[in-house]
């Protein structure tokens, strides 16, 4: 059965796309550092993260705790942002 697009995600799934969402920032932070992504590619990816991580935490149904992690990574996501434009 095909999952209803117009519920929240509970718990479960917010935690599992925390995860998820802090694993491809420091994949892309480990990329960078290594050389086997280009700085244009890895300021796209930050910058569409942001984005994303934006839209959740402004989302007024997410519940509060699930939006602290969100803010948590949106503040990674800056903080790597700048390493990317120094």
């Amino acid at each position: 059965m095909p999952s209803d697009p117009s519920k929240k995600p509970d718990e479960d799934t917010s935690s599992k796309q925390l995860q998820e969402l802090g694993a491809a920032l420091d994949h892309v932070d480990a990329s960078l550092s290594s050389g086997s992504i280009a700085l244009s590619a890895a300021k796209g990816i930050v910058y569409s993260m942001m984005e994303t991580l934006g839209t959740l935490v402004g989302d007024p149904d997410l519940p509060e705790h699930s939006r602290s992690g969100y803010e948590g990574l949106l503040e990674s996501a800056r903080e790597l942002r700048a390493k990317l434009t120094r």
